[in-house]
């Protein structure tokens, strides 16, 4: 990259920045976030392979509760930390801790190593996405936010389909110049981080007056033994039993953790962690609110949508990312959309609620799909659902940075991040518990209603051997690997599809009740004029009047 580039990448006055200059920074926070974004899907597609290849399949869940606790607490400290010290030091140190953790999964020789080598990723990731939206909203006023945040959701949408891709390429192959295809999964983040880390040395330069404030270590450390246990059960409870002994366990100390935590807070007032006094401002509780249920009925029900292509369909892993283009299409257009009325208008409190209203409609649509439900049709469905989240997220974001004073922008995005991830955690914990409860069940009505079709009759006479496959199939041990109805004839197959897709139907509908909340919450945002000067334009206006003043008393 040249001089001038990165020159043109500075303010020209403090606080300012140029729509080139705003791109230039743009491209490098891009780069950030597509790591993090990129990472969860193509992790996910391949786990099984790894845990194979490690032989630790009994374990591997840890590889992702350990990534999600570490992002998902380090998310609000980032924030904090980078809102008294500066964004641009704590975004490279995420992306150059998350490439170290990455270099070192792709050497991990068990499970075990690759779940502590995932928890120091773990603490990169929860950086990029929250500092990323935090600087967008350091370097553009609100009015113009939305439209340059379309972008983020763009590379959102972009990695939820290639991570697929790329994922099945790298799992599908044993053997890559000498070395297991699946540790390329983390390998590519290495040269990748470092050119993003190159990109935003040279391009990200953001004027920052250091406020020195404590540093509320007790919040941090209560937020730890709050949260290290509940996510801990929201992962594994499906495997030990939501009231075993180690879950009541994990419930009683997250709950002990989180009523200190409460205490922590409320003695380091503003200078908390959380600060009590954010919650009372009417837009961020609002905004917290709705981006935990929106999370619960984000992940929890589009990771059902994967599930429905690749058993009921057949497709797949890397298919099935190839089907989900839909709702990446649906996400930009709903992003790029809805941006430019916020910039033309002015005006953003509508446009959540119908977000909302699009993603509830398109959750009890997929409630409704079948094991025959035409695939263009479901594809339709993602579409809408694009459309919806395009609408939801990053509105949300832009009011809550408008309302909050320009000096604690990275807190409240942090925050809000914090809480679509928390929603997250829960609505996939409880959804798959809710698919797993009611599979087997479903499975076997749907083979009881099938012993009435001559054909399957005459299927199972003419394929014993699958005929026992399907038998075992019914029970929550042969759940575990899916694989076989691959084997199986379409015929003999069927009742089985019939029932996870009917399972899944169950899931959408839950998720579409919790939608109703959120889309309840979000009649409660208010409307706030946008400002139309940027955060890192308003604090350096607060400086220079706090100068003067000094300067005359």
């Amino acid at each position: 990259m040249s001089a001038s580039a990165t020159t043109s990448a500075s303010p020209a006055a403090e606080g300012d920045f140029t729509h080139r200059q705003i791109m230039t920074i743009l491209g490098g926070l891009m780069m950030g976030m597509f790591l993090a974004a990129l990472d969860q899907t193509i992790v996910a597609t391949a786990i099984r392979t790894i845990a194979d290849d490690l032989h630790g399949f009994s374990v591997q869940a840890w590889a992702t509760t350990a990534f999600l606790i570490t992002s998902t607490i380090s998310t609000p400290l980032y924030g904090k930390l980078s809102d008294i010290y500066g964004r641009r030091r704590f975004f490279l140190a995420a992306i150059g801790i998350f490439v170290i953790g990455s270099a070192l999964c792709g050497m991990a020789g068990d499970m075990y190593q690759l779940a502590a080598y995932r928890a120091v990723q773990g603490v990169g990731a929860g950086g990029l996405m929250s500092l990323a939206l935090a600087i967008i909203g350091d370097i553009v006023p609100p009015r113009e936010r939305a439209k340059y945040q379309g972008y983020f959701l763009a590379v959102f949408g972009s990695a939820s389909v290639l991570g697929p891709v790329l994922g099945g390429l790298f799992a599908e192959a044993d053997d890559l110049l000498g070395i297991a295809g699946w540790r390329y999964i983390f390998y590519i983040n290495v040269p990748l981080g470092l050119l993003a880390m190159v990109v935003v040395a040279r391009v990200l330069h953001l004027p920052h007056h250091r406020t020195d404030h404590r540093i509320d270590w007790p919040g941090a450390l209560t937020l730890i033994l709050g949260l290290v246990p509940l996510l801990t059960v929201a992962e594994q409870g499906r495997d030990w039993g939501w009231s075993s002994g180690r879950a009541i366990l994990c419930y009683a100390i997250g709950a002990i953790g989180l009523v200190a935590f409460v205490f922590a807070e409320r003695a380091y007032k503003d200078e908390a962690l959380l600060p009590p006094r954010l919650f009372r401002i009417r837009t961020f509780g609002v905004g917290a609110a709705s981006s935990f249920v929106v999370g619960m009925a984000m992940f929890g029900g589009l990771m059902m949508v994967p599930l429905y292509l690749q058993i009921v369909k057949g497709s797949s892993p890397m298919v099935a990312g190839l089907q989900m283009i839909p709702f990446v299409l649906g996400i930009m257009t709903g992003s790029i959309v809805f941006g430019q009325i916020i910039f033309r208008t002015g005006r953003y409190r509508f446009i959540p609620i119908v977000g909302s209203a699009l993603m509830l409609i398109a959750l009890f649509l997929f409630s409704l799909i079948t094991a025959d439900t035409p695939l263009p049709l479901t594809m339709g469905i993602m579409l809408l659902m694009g459309l919806g989240l395009g609408g939801n997220m990053q509105p949300m974001v832009t009011a809550v940075q408008n309302a909050v004073s320009p000096r604690e922008i990275g807190t409240a995005t942090s925050a809000v991040t914090f809480f679509r991830q928390m929603g997250g955690t829960l609505g996939t914990a409880v959804f798959l518990s809710v698919l797993f409860a009611a599979v087997p069940g479903k499975i076997r009505d749907a083979f009881g209603s099938a012993q009435a079709d001559p054909e399957f009759q005459a299927a199972l006479r003419d394929n014993p051997a699958q005929a026992q496959a399907l038998q075992a199939g019914q029970s929550a041990e042969g759940l575990n690997d899916t694989s076989f109805i691959n084997t199986l004839d379409d015929v003999i197959a069927h009742p089985f599809k019939v029932g996870f897709s009917e399972s899944m139907s169950l899931v959408f509908l839950i998720a579409g009740i919790v939608m109703i909340v959120g889309l309840v919450v979000v009649l409660f945002l208010p409307e706030l004029p946008l400002q139309n000067r940027s955060a890192a334009a308003a604090r350096a206006a607060e400086a220079a009047e706090a100068r003067a003043a000094a300067e005359n008393s």
